[in-house]
């Protein structure tokens, strides 16, 4: 039988060759959480985390310890708006991006 790769890496590694996707992966989860799907927001974001910058990167540019970071994006967790919107204008930054709410 031939063997699958996890859905997961194959959207790190789609993240990793096409920068549309990614801007997509970012948008997507910015947006889920602000409508209130908070749980399916920490999961993109966290795919998409995973494959750009990583934890131990975002907690050094975030002042967030990398453990805190995986904990808030995890499905138990629980971020403060503080710290979410830190690592959102992080995220934005890094990706070149600039996203407003209507």
């Amino acid at each position: 039988m031939a063997k699958t790769k996890l859905f997961a890496d194959l959207v790190q590694a789609r993240v990793k060759r096409d920068r549309k996707f990614a801007e997509a992966l970012l948008r997507e989860g910015i947006d889920a959480m602000l409508s209130g799907d908070v749980d399916t927001g920490k999961t993109i974001l966290r795919d998409y985390i995973k494959a750009t910058v990583g934890f131990e990167k975002l907690g050094e540019a975030t002042g967030a310890p990398a453990k805190s970071l995986i904990r808030m994006f995890s499905p138990r967790g629980n971020p403060q708006a503080k710290n979410l919107f830190t690592v959102i204008g992080y995220l934005q930054k890094h990706a070149g991006l600039e996203l407003h709410v209507a």
